[in-house]
Protein backbone atom coordinates (compact mmCIF):
# COMPACT_ATOMS: atom_id res chain seq x y z
CA UNK A 1 0.00 0.00 0.00
CA UNK A 2 1.64 3.16 -0.80
CA UNK A 3 0.41 7.00 -0.05
CA UNK A 4 -0.67 9.03 -2.37
CA UNK A 5 2.58 10.96 -2.48
CA UNK A 6 4.23 8.17 -3.57
CA UNK A 7 1.84 7.20 -6.10
CA UNK A 8 4.38 7.55 -8.74
CA UNK A 9 7.48 5.88 -7.53
CA UNK A 10 8.59 2.65 -8.80
CA UNK A 11 8.37 0.03 -6.32
CA UNK A 12 11.55 -2.61 -5.75
CA UNK A 13 11.12 -5.76 -3.68
CA UNK A 14 13.70 -6.93 -1.61
CA UNK A 15 14.35 -10.91 -1.77
CA UNK A 16 13.91 -13.14 1.04
CA UNK A 17 16.80 -15.45 1.41
CA UNK A 18 14.66 -18.39 2.42
CA UNK A 19 10.85 -18.64 3.94
CA UNK A 20 10.36 -17.87 7.37
CA UNK A 21 7.66 -18.43 9.70
CA UNK A 22 4.61 -16.09 9.56
CA UNK A 23 3.13 -15.52 13.10
CA UNK A 24 0.86 -12.49 13.18
CA UNK A 25 0.04 -10.35 9.88
CA UNK A 26 -2.38 -7.64 8.77
CA UNK A 27 -3.90 -7.38 5.47
CA UNK A 28 -5.55 -3.94 4.23
CA UNK A 29 -6.11 -2.88 7.91
CA UNK A 30 -7.74 0.13 8.47
CA UNK A 31 -8.95 2.31 11.09
CA UNK A 32 -11.25 5.84 10.61
CA UNK A 33 -11.75 8.34 13.27
CA UNK A 34 -14.35 10.22 11.99
CA UNK A 35 -13.65 11.91 8.02
CA UNK A 36 -9.81 10.53 9.46
CA UNK A 37 -7.67 7.68 8.55
CA UNK A 38 -5.32 7.00 10.70
CA UNK A 39 -4.45 3.71 9.32
CA UNK A 40 -4.88 3.02 5.86
CA UNK A 41 -4.53 -0.37 4.15
CA UNK A 42 -1.77 -2.12 5.56
CA UNK A 43 -0.92 -5.26 4.84
CA UNK A 44 2.18 -6.76 6.77
CA UNK A 45 3.48 -10.70 7.63
CA UNK A 46 5.65 -10.76 10.48
CA UNK A 47 8.17 -13.79 11.56
CA UNK A 48 9.33 -16.27 13.94
CA UNK A 49 13.07 -15.09 14.47
CA UNK A 50 12.50 -11.54 13.19
CA UNK A 51 12.74 -7.94 14.91
CA UNK A 52 10.83 -5.35 13.05
CA UNK A 53 11.59 -2.00 13.88
CA UNK A 54 8.27 0.34 12.45
CA UNK A 55 9.37 3.68 11.82
CA UNK A 56 7.34 7.00 10.43
CA UNK A 57 7.50 10.68 11.92
CA UNK A 58 5.03 11.63 14.22
CA UNK A 59 1.44 11.43 13.59
CA UNK A 60 2.09 8.28 11.13
CA UNK A 61 -0.34 5.91 12.71
CA UNK A 62 2.64 3.72 14.13
CA UNK A 63 1.10 3.23 17.40
CA UNK A 64 -2.24 3.40 16.05
CA UNK A 65 -1.17 0.32 14.06
CA UNK A 66 0.48 -1.18 17.29
CA UNK A 67 -3.30 -1.15 19.12
CA UNK A 68 -4.82 -2.61 16.14
CA UNK A 69 -2.74 -5.52 16.18
CA UNK A 70 -2.57 -5.58 20.34
CA UNK A 71 -6.42 -5.44 20.09
CA UNK A 72 -6.61 -2.03 22.01
CA UNK A 73 -8.37 -0.63 19.05
CA UNK A 74 -10.67 -2.91 16.57
CA UNK A 75 -10.25 -1.87 13.00
CA UNK A 76 -12.62 -0.30 10.50
CA UNK A 77 -12.19 -2.85 7.86
CA UNK A 78 -9.34 -5.64 6.56
CA UNK A 79 -8.03 -8.57 8.89
CA UNK A 80 -5.21 -9.71 11.25
CA UNK A 81 -4.39 -13.34 11.45
CA UNK A 82 -2.35 -14.32 14.46
CA UNK A 83 -0.95 -17.85 12.58
CA UNK A 84 -3.84 -19.39 11.15
CA UNK A 85 -6.33 -17.47 13.53
CA UNK A 86 -8.64 -14.69 12.80
CA UNK A 87 -7.97 -12.56 15.96
CA UNK A 88 -9.58 -9.32 13.54
CA UNK A 89 -12.48 -9.32 16.38
CA UNK A 90 -11.05 -10.34 19.78
CA UNK A 91 -9.68 -8.37 22.00
CA UNK A 92 -6.61 -7.14 23.73
CA UNK A 93 -7.26 -10.09 26.57
CA UNK A 94 -8.16 -12.79 24.56
CA UNK A 95 -4.78 -12.02 22.43
CA UNK A 96 -2.79 -11.55 25.27
CA UNK A 97 -3.83 -15.73 26.55
CA UNK A 98 -2.84 -16.23 23.08
CA UNK A 99 0.55 -15.16 23.03
CA UNK A 100 0.72 -11.35 21.94
CA UNK A 101 2.36 -9.58 24.53
CA UNK A 102 2.26 -5.54 24.68
CA UNK A 103 4.28 -3.44 26.28
CA UNK A 104 2.13 -2.35 29.20
CA UNK A 105 1.38 1.54 29.60
CA UNK A 106 2.42 3.30 32.73
CA UNK A 107 -1.56 4.04 33.55
CA UNK A 108 -1.87 -0.06 33.61
CA UNK A 109 0.51 0.04 36.42
CA UNK A 110 -0.54 -0.69 40.29
CA UNK A 111 0.91 2.06 41.89
CA UNK A 112 0.42 1.41 45.28
CA UNK A 113 1.44 -2.29 45.04
CA UNK A 114 5.06 -3.26 45.14
CA UNK A 115 7.53 -3.76 42.31
CA UNK A 116 7.41 -7.48 42.76
CA UNK A 117 3.52 -7.47 43.43
CA UNK A 118 3.53 -5.86 39.88
CA UNK A 119 5.21 -8.33 38.06
CA UNK A 120 3.45 -11.21 40.60
CA UNK A 121 0.52 -10.28 39.28
CA UNK A 122 1.38 -10.20 35.48
CA UNK A 123 2.83 -14.19 35.86
CA UNK A 124 -0.59 -15.19 38.06
CA UNK A 125 -2.44 -14.35 35.22
CA UNK A 126 -0.24 -16.10 32.60
CA UNK A 127 -1.17 -19.02 34.50
CA UNK A 128 -4.68 -18.39 34.14
CA UNK A 129 -4.98 -18.21 38.15
CA UNK A 130 -6.23 -14.50 37.68
CA UNK A 131 -5.50 -11.20 39.41
CA UNK A 132 -6.10 -12.06 43.05
CA UNK A 133 -4.59 -9.04 44.59
CA UNK A 134 -4.64 -10.30 47.83
CA UNK A 135 -3.88 -14.09 47.39
CA UNK A 136 -1.50 -16.19 50.28
CA UNK A 137 2.15 -15.33 48.65
CA UNK A 138 3.09 -18.80 50.03
CA UNK A 139 0.52 -20.11 47.78
CA UNK A 140 1.83 -18.94 44.50
CA UNK A 141 6.13 -19.15 45.34
CA UNK A 142 6.46 -20.23 41.59
CA UNK A 143 4.87 -17.04 40.37
CA UNK A 144 7.41 -15.14 42.51
CA UNK A 145 9.94 -16.91 41.45
CA UNK A 146 9.17 -16.45 37.94
CA UNK A 147 8.24 -12.08 38.84
CA UNK A 148 11.84 -12.25 40.40
CA UNK A 149 13.31 -13.87 37.17
CA UNK A 150 11.81 -10.82 35.04
CA UNK A 151 12.97 -8.42 37.73
CA UNK A 152 16.47 -9.44 37.37
CA UNK A 153 16.45 -9.29 33.37
CA UNK A 154 15.15 -5.52 33.84
CA UNK A 155 18.10 -4.69 36.38
CA UNK A 156 15.38 -4.12 38.78
CA UNK A 157 15.77 -6.93 41.30
CA UNK A 158 17.21 -4.90 43.91
CA UNK A 159 14.04 -2.48 44.44
CA UNK A 160 11.07 -5.34 44.20
CA UNK A 161 9.92 -4.50 47.85
CA UNK A 162 9.62 -1.02 46.69
CA UNK A 163 6.48 1.00 45.89
CA UNK A 164 5.97 1.28 42.55
CA UNK A 165 4.92 4.45 42.50
CA UNK A 166 7.89 5.90 44.11
CA UNK A 167 9.90 4.94 40.82
CA UNK A 168 11.22 6.95 38.52
CA UNK A 169 9.57 7.34 34.76
CA UNK A 170 12.90 4.57 33.27
CA UNK A 171 12.48 2.38 35.98
CA UNK A 172 8.47 2.65 35.40
CA UNK A 173 9.42 1.10 31.60
CA UNK A 174 11.49 -1.53 33.01
CA UNK A 175 8.73 -2.43 34.67
CA UNK A 176 6.64 -2.65 31.90
CA UNK A 177 9.23 -4.49 30.14
CA UNK A 178 8.92 -6.72 33.29
CA UNK A 179 5.34 -7.29 33.09
CA UNK A 180 5.24 -8.45 29.47
CA UNK A 181 8.00 -10.82 30.14
CA UNK A 182 5.97 -12.05 32.73
CA UNK A 183 3.48 -12.68 30.16
CA UNK A 184 5.84 -15.29 28.30
CA UNK A 185 4.27 -14.08 24.97
CA UNK A 186 5.33 -15.65 21.45
CA UNK A 187 4.89 -12.20 20.25
CA UNK A 188 6.28 -9.10 22.02
CA UNK A 189 5.56 -5.87 20.63
CA UNK A 190 7.54 -2.45 22.34
CA UNK A 191 6.28 0.98 21.62
CA UNK A 192 9.49 3.41 21.91
CA UNK A 193 10.86 1.28 25.49
CA UNK A 194 13.37 3.57 25.92
CA UNK A 195 11.40 7.06 25.70
CA UNK A 196 12.18 8.96 29.19
CA UNK A 197 14.91 7.01 30.17
CA UNK A 198 18.48 8.21 31.20
CA UNK A 199 21.48 7.60 29.03
CA UNK A 200 22.83 4.93 31.40
CA UNK A 201 19.21 2.81 31.34
CA UNK A 202 19.15 2.45 27.92
CA UNK A 203 21.72 -0.15 27.69
CA UNK A 204 19.65 -3.01 29.71
CA UNK A 205 16.95 -2.41 27.91
CA UNK A 206 18.93 -3.06 24.26
CA UNK A 207 20.90 -5.77 25.17
CA UNK A 208 17.18 -7.22 26.76
CA UNK A 209 15.85 -7.26 23.48
CA UNK A 210 19.09 -7.97 21.57
CA UNK A 211 18.89 -11.32 23.83
CA UNK A 212 14.80 -11.74 22.92
CA UNK A 213 15.70 -11.28 19.51
CA UNK A 214 18.14 -14.42 19.68
CA UNK A 215 15.07 -16.70 20.21
CA UNK A 216 14.21 -17.78 16.65
CA UNK A 217 10.76 -18.74 18.30
CA UNK A 218 9.83 -15.27 19.03
CA UNK A 219 8.46 -12.50 17.19
CA UNK A 220 9.63 -8.97 17.82
CA UNK A 221 8.26 -5.64 17.01
CA UNK A 222 9.38 -2.13 17.94
CA UNK A 223 8.37 1.26 17.66
CA UNK A 224 11.44 3.73 17.85
CA UNK A 225 12.95 7.23 17.15
CA UNK A 226 16.13 6.74 17.89
CA UNK A 227 17.77 6.19 15.02
CA UNK A 228 20.83 4.57 16.90
CA UNK A 229 18.35 2.31 18.43
CA UNK A 230 16.94 1.23 15.13
CA UNK A 231 19.90 0.41 13.52
CA UNK A 232 21.67 -1.32 16.30
CA UNK A 233 18.05 -3.34 16.73
CA UNK A 234 16.35 -4.21 13.03
CA UNK A 235 16.34 -7.37 11.31
CA UNK A 236 13.45 -5.42 9.07
CA UNK A 237 12.09 -1.96 9.06
CA UNK A 238 8.77 -0.67 8.00
CA UNK A 239 7.85 2.88 7.33
CA UNK A 240 4.75 4.80 7.82
CA UNK A 241 3.58 7.81 6.49
CA UNK A 242 0.07 9.21 6.93
CA UNK A 243 -1.15 5.86 7.91
CA UNK A 244 -0.13 4.61 4.25
CA UNK A 245 2.91 1.74 4.97
CA UNK A 246 5.41 3.25 2.43
CA UNK A 247 8.29 1.18 2.68
CA UNK A 248 9.36 -2.42 3.94
CA UNK A 249 12.76 -4.77 3.87
CA UNK A 250 15.74 -4.59 4.78
CA UNK A 251 17.48 -1.56 6.99
CA UNK A 252 20.03 -0.53 5.08
CA UNK A 253 17.77 -0.39 1.33
CA UNK A 254 15.11 0.89 3.60
CA UNK A 255 17.08 4.04 5.30
CA UNK A 256 18.48 4.70 2.02
CA UNK A 257 15.39 5.02 0.11
CA UNK A 258 13.84 8.33 -0.78
CA UNK A 259 10.56 6.98 1.61
CA UNK A 260 12.76 7.35 4.30
CA UNK A 261 14.33 10.40 3.65
CA UNK A 262 11.19 12.28 2.71
CA UNK A 263 9.67 11.31 5.88
CA UNK A 264 12.79 12.14 8.17
CA UNK A 265 14.39 14.84 6.06
CA UNK A 266 11.89 16.15 3.68
CA UNK A 267 13.54 15.37 0.48
CA UNK A 268 11.21 14.24 -2.26
CA UNK A 269 10.86 10.22 -3.57
CA UNK A 270 12.10 8.51 -6.70
CA UNK A 271 12.34 4.78 -5.62
CA UNK A 272 10.98 3.04 -2.75
CA UNK A 273 11.86 0.36 -1.36
CA UNK A 274 9.45 -2.61 -0.34
CA UNK A 275 8.82 -5.52 0.03
CA UNK A 276 5.70 -8.03 -1.84
CA UNK A 277 3.61 -9.78 0.42
CA UNK A 278 1.57 -13.26 -0.34
CA UNK A 279 -1.69 -12.42 -0.35
CA UNK A 280 -2.84 -15.81 -0.87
Amino acid sequence: MIAPQFATAQAVTVVENKPKQVTLSSRDLSIRFGGHIAVNQVSADFHAGELTVIVGPNGAGKTTYFNLLSGQLMASTGQIRLGEHDITQLGAAARTQMGIGRGFQLTNLFPHLSVLENVRLAAQSRANKGFRLFSIWSDHAELIERAEACLQQVSLYHRRHEQTAILSHGDKRKLEVALMLALEPDILMFDEPTAGMSVDEVPVIINLIQAIKQDQQKTVLLVEHKMDVVRSLADRIIVLQDGCLVADGDPSAVMASDAVQQAYLGKRPNVITTREHDHA
